[in-house]
């Protein structure tokens, strides 16, 4: 089979340096929408480099994403990218990420899962600075039709919502151009910007990274519920449930308790729409 899990498990990790000021950080920030009011002191601290702070999920453009770059060429895997699916990503902050860095980060392929119809791999980076860890980033990546060797099912990571109204609900916009501004931290796949290429993978249009709506979702997170505070974000956790069109609103719910908030994202204009599932943010 393409896949070799012990083999790719086995490998040993791949290292690079990667650096970031507050250019790749603000624009990042613009990626998500941040900006709007362009005045407003609570946006202020997403653009302005006198002011800026890191939101966490800026780690998984760190560096470009080399990490679920090399994870995708390790020994072990020979797979089709058009077979490909992101599934899921994780964050988890050791410490709050500074404007302006440089760091070593190690990837490696964590995990091997068995999912019958398809494998799922979990590309891990983990990145250090001369003062030590930074953060730990998880992506899970499906492989249609990779399945089926007998191997491990993994862990099951579904969240059962709290029977109540969501504490808060917010409605964030996606521009039309949001998608073109996004792709310019680092993913340059033709899906998000040439129509043609979307029309062949099976879209109407471009659809918006799944990491773009991954970092917005935090964002509001973090504004709604947690003080505007990127440094109380501890880990963050999302599954890939489906797409959205530029142009189209994200409905934003959050399920607050202690130390944790629940999430879930849907399309308003596609009656609710599934987008994030089993979204957790955990927090100080």
């Amino acid at each position: 089979m393409p896949i070799d899990p012990a083999k790719a498990v086995a490998a040993e990790p791949r290292s690079a340096e990667i650096s970031w000021d507050h250019k790749d950080v603000q624009l990042y920030h613009l990626g998500l929408g941040a900006g709007i009011p362009a005045t407003d002191p609570d946006e202020l601290r997403y653009t302005l480099e006198s002011r800026l702070h890191v939101l966490p999920s800026f780690a998984t453009v760190a560096g470009a994403g080399m990490g679920v770059v090399g994870g995708l060429s390790a020994p072990g895997i020979d797979i089709d990218l058009a077979a490909v699916l992101h599934g899921g990503q994780t964050v988890t902050l050791h410490r709050p990420v500074p404007v302006a860095g440089r760091a070593v980060s190690t990837s490696r392929v964590a995990a091997v899962y068995d999912k019958g119809k398809a494998a799922v791999l979990v590309l891990r980076s983990e990145a250090s600075d001369a003062d030590g860890p930074l953060w730990t980033s998880d992506a899970q990546i499906f492989v249609r039709g990779e399945g089926g060797w007998g191997g491990d099912r993994g862990p099951s990571e579904r969240l059962v919502l709290p029977d109540r109204e969501p504490d808060r609900t917010v409605e964030r916009p996606v521009r039309e151009e949001q998608a073109l501004l996004y792709r310019l931290s680092g993913d340059w796949n033709p899906l998000h910007a040439d129509p043609e290429f979307a029309k062949l993978a099976g879209f109407e249009r471009p659809i918006l990274h799944g990491l773009c709506t991954y970092g917005m979702t935090l964002k509001a997170v973090v504004d709604a519920v947690l003080g505007g505070d990127v440094t109380r974000v501890r880990s963050y956790r999302t599954r890939f449930a489906g797409i959205v069109f530029p142009g189209e609103t994200l409905r934003i719910r959050m399920w607050a308790d202690e130390g944790r908030v629940q999430v879930t994202v849907t399309a308003v204009e596609r009656d609710d729409a599934p987008v994030l599932a089993d979204t957790l943010v955990e927090h100080s």
